[in-house]
């Protein structure tokens, strides 16, 4: 089966976001353009040279692919950085504008024209860096199939993925991945759903158990009935997800263009003071080349860009570029319970038998069934079979409706596990504290079986680890959970500040009034934690969060692991250190430039060298951040 496909075709067809396409397609053109304007003006600069000290050839002849280069290279330059201007958007590279005009004016054509290529090369460096992050998130693209296998009559059709209907029965090959969401009506398998949910173990499949797009099939080819069209399905949320980190404009780069509202005039006024002082035009145009701020230009996207590519080597989608420069200054960390601070796969404390069933009864037809269920309670079941000894029986039917329970046949009895608020039953326990659910088998209580959610390993490491190392000054843990549990975890993890019982609404006020105090960053994976991801200052979505909530966060943990989320704070940081430095470490050697410059000691030929060194060495410090190798966390 072809699962090779283009990022961009791959984003037509599971996510129609036009405007986002739009958006994608323009500024690839814009790309082409300022490549082939470097291509242009380094070949006008090549055949000055040439004419003018092999061929010897007098300037006025040397100097006409100059007046190409600048003419069809520089011009566009200068169209779109006016309108820039006209917008009173006075960013850093009307430098860059203002020395080629000038260069223009005083006849210094070379120097224009290498400024129109130190411009254009930093756009189109920036674009492949852009490409070489991107490659990392289009992997993820790559694993979309692009052929599905409609069941008719005849037999297996092969169909494009985007002729896929909702009701659609596709078959799914061994080792192929499903192409939609939905649900198996024929055969019996095990599918990798790890790329999706960050769970290292494979899912057993059988009639009724739900299908993620994206999932790697076994060795057993599978039925389904398609749930959802392939731009709505789970692998499609994903690039979905990606394609908005990767159009998203980054915060430090907006920053780049504040720092650039005093550079500017800072650089102008030395120029003009130079000029004037020395009545030497030149001065002014050695100044302004050599103070083209290309380093806040190139350096911070680039920084960016390599930072998402770190995340997503380590398992970490970052959805929102801009969230990099804020997660890691967070000064207020809100955390979930379920799936958060806990594994979200409690464990058997206990069984309570009713009506003559034995422990064994209850927990070898209920294991039985919950093999085919990704319920948060059927991995704790199977555990406690495993633990003890009870073996599993086959399983004939299966279906788990949402809010109904799950119910099946296992040798020829009905048994269902469900809620206490869904079954009217007799002889009912009273309820206690914790999580429960019921066995029924053929329609009598059979057991009530507890559990609790344990807290993740390094659940109480992590906690404490904040405050030493990323400077966290409040923890809080936000649940609508019942107090009793929420204490529970509270203890067990070290929080002192706990909500308990709480809506999503009431969650949004609290957060809301946790933001207008501090920076707050809230960790969570479930529906109801989407309102208050997006009010908070950063929101990080942990494993198989849904899909709901995954739309809400500025970055997506897919792992469902404390560690990546620590891994996160430190690629926060590092991206904005070594951002900054390259931003301002160029600032700093392009102001000695000009004040070099200003001075004579430097024309504009020498300067505009100079000032594509530093280019380089700022370009090649923010490259950095994508090349980190050893383990990030540190708790």
């Amino acid at each position: 089966m072809a699962v090779d496909m283009h990022y961009t075709d791959v984003v037509a067809t599971c996510v129609p976001d036009l405007r986002a396409t739009r958006s994608i397609t323009v500024r690839r053109a814009h790309a082409a353009r300022e490549n082939w304007i470097v291509l242009l003006s380094a070949a006008g600069i090549a055949i000055y040279l040439c004419l003018r000290f092999l061929l010897h050839f007098g300037s006025e002849v040397a100097n006409i692919p100059l007046y190409v280069a600048i003419a069809l290279g520089g011009a566009p330059l200068l169209w779109g950085l006016t309108r820039r201007l006209w917008r009173r958007e006075f960013g850093s590279d009307l430098l860059a504008g203002l020395s080629i005009l000038t260069a223009v004016l005083t006849g210094q054509y070379l120097v224009a024209t290498i400024i129109v290529l130190m411009l254009s090369g930093g756009t189109a460096l920036e674009s492949y860096a852009t490409e070489r992050a991107k490659s990392v998130l289009s992997a993820l693209g790559k694993r979309t199939p692009t052929i599905a296998h409609r069941k008719t009559d005849a037999g297996p059709s092969d169909i494009s993925v985007d002729q896929i209907g909702i009701g659609d029965t596709l078959v799914i090959l061994p080792h192929e991945i499903a192409p939609v969401d939905g649900t198996v009506l024929e055969g019996r398998g095990r599918m990798d759903e790890s790329f999706l949910t960050g769970e290292p173990f494979e899912i057993s499949k059988t009639l009724g158990s739900p299908v993620l797009s994206g999932a790697l099939n076994g060795e057993e080819a599978l039925v389904m009935v398609a749930s959802k069209l392939p731009a709505e399905s789970r692998h499609a949320k994903i690039l979905e997800a990606l394609q908005q980190a990767e159009t998203n404009r980054p915060y430090l780069r907006r920053l780049g263009d504040t720092l650039g509202a005093w550079y500017t005039p800072f650089a102008v006024a030395i120029a003009l003071g130079a000029w004037l002082v020395s009545g030497d035009p030149l001065r002014f145009l050695a100044v302004i080349v050599i103070a083209t701020p290309c380093p806040m230009l190139i350096a911070i996207p680039v920084a960016i860009l390599g930072a998402i590519s770190l995340a997503a080597k380590r398992g970490i989608i970052v959805r929102n570029p801009a969230s990099l420069e804020r997660i890691d200054g967070c000064r207020t960390l809100i955390f979930d319970k379920t799936g958060t601070l806990t594994y979200g796969r409690p464990v058997l404390t206990e069984a309570t038998c009713v009506n003559g069933f034995s422990r064994t009864d209850v927990l070898r037809k209920a294991a039985s069934l919950e093999q085919y269920s990704k319920h948060p309670l059927a991995s704790a079941i199977l555990a406690a079979a495993r633990e003890e000894g009870v073996p599993v029986d086959a399983v004939s039917s299966i279906s788990e409706k949402p809010g109904a329970g799950l119910r099946g046949i296992v040798n020829g009895v009905t048994v269902w596990i469900t809620g206490r608020s869904q079954a009217s039953v007799a002889d009912l326990p009273p309820a206690v504290t914790g999580l429960e659910c019921l066995v029924i088998l053929d329609q009598r209580l059979a057991g009530v079986l507890h559990f609790r959610d344990e807290p993740r390993r390094e659940s109480r490491s992590f906690i404490s680890h904040l405050t030493r190392r990323h400077g966290v000054k409040h923890i809080m843990l936000l649940s609508g959970d019942r107090e009793e549990e929420v204490r529970h975890l509270a203890g067990r993890v070290g929080i002192e500040e706990l909500h308990f019982s709480k809506t999503p609404e009431e969650k949004v006020a609290i957060v809301t009034a946790a933001r207008q105090l501090d920076t707050t960053l809230f960790v969570g994976d479930g529906i109801n934690d989407a309102p208050a991801m997006l009010v908070a200052t950063a929101g990080v979505a942990l494993g198989s969060a849904n899909d709901i909530t995954a739309q809400a966060a500025d970055a997506v943990v897919l792992d469902s692991s404390l560690e990546k989320v620590d891994e996160l704070l430190h690629i926060s940081r590092r991206m904005r250190r070594i951002a900054l430095e390259s931003a301002v470490g160029g600032m700093v050697l392009s102001i000695a430039g000009m004040l070099l410059a200003a001075a004579g000691w430097l024309s504009p030929i020498v300067g505009a060298v100079a000032q594509e060194a530093i280019d380089i060495a700022a370009l090649v410090n923010a490259l950095r951040v994508s090349f980190y190798r050893r383990r990030l966390a540190d708790f």
